[in-house]
């Protein structure tokens, strides 16, 4: 735990109403940082400021920057984590669909970092953490379009650091490995035999379970605090050894 290191910081987190987003704004919460959430739909948890927004509206995405800034007394931490997940092979998804999902888990993350950027410039503590995924680094199957998303995420996010570095804000990305999320839940749900569906998830990762939405959550409070002061451009895997690790059964 590294509570002392965000006392006194303000954070934004997108997507912060469930799932990983929910995990980590309750986390800088009880880390003594001061948190807003900004999501499309739900409630932030006790002690955290929300404001509704959908990524995919630049407009609403500026104005609810600034609404949770005002709230906050300024901005230290932005936590990009809203996105949605697509599954099938690269010809399973029509244009349009390619097109939305880009949408909410590219530009989405470009908006509202255009948005806080003059904000985070007041900062002298100043850090980003994009919420990417291992799909960006290992080919899973049934998976084209969403990989395809975070494999920009992560190209992204070295960009940014590079652009950013010398106005000392630093920018890294988390990779999960297959979590258990509402969203990995519903697809559990809409399977033929989601205990079997569960199993295969598990065994894919070599610790022979799902990620925990708070272990993920406790990577991005250290990238996102004075304690990781010189990391920037890097992508911390939490995903149960699947990139990394070739296994005999």
């Amino acid at each position: 735990m590294i509570t002392a290191d965000l006392i006194g910081k303000t954070a934004l987190v997108t997507g912060g109403a469930s799932g990983i987003g929910l995990a980590t704004a309750q986390l800088l919460r009880s880390c003594g940082a001061s948190v807003a959430a900004l999501d499309r739909a739900g409630d932030a948890p006790a002690g955290v400021a929300f404001v509704r927004a959908d990524v995919t509206d630049a407009d609403v995405v500026s104005a609810a920057v600034a609404e949770a800034v005002e709230a906050l007394g300024g901005l230290d931490v932005l936590v990009n984590n809203a996105g949605i997940g697509a599954q099938g092979a690269v010809e399973e998804n029509s244009d349009d669909e390619w097109h939305r999902v880009f949408d909410v888990n590219v530009v989405g993350l470009v908006r509202v970092t255009r948005a806080a950027l003059p904000f985070l410039r007041h900062s002298s503590q100043a850090a980003i953490v994009n919420t990417c995924s291992v799909a960006a680094t290992a080919g899973l199957p049934n998976r084209a379009l969403y990989s395809a998303t975070k494999g920009a995420v992560l190209s992204l996010t070295l960009a940014m650091a590079a652009d950013l570095v010398a106005e000392g804000i630093r920018v890294n990305c988390v990779n999960p490995g297959t979590a258990d999320t509402p969203w990995v839940g519903r697809l559990l749900d809409a399977a033929d035999d989601p205990d079997a569906e569960r199993a295969a998830l598990e065994a894919r990762q070599p610790m022979g379970r799902l990620v925990r939405a708070e272990e993920v959550a406790e990577a991005i409070a250290y990238l996102a605090s004075p304690a990781a002061a010189s990391t920037t451009g890097t992508a911390l895997a939490v995903d149960g050894g699947m990139q990394g690790l070739r296994l005999r059964r």
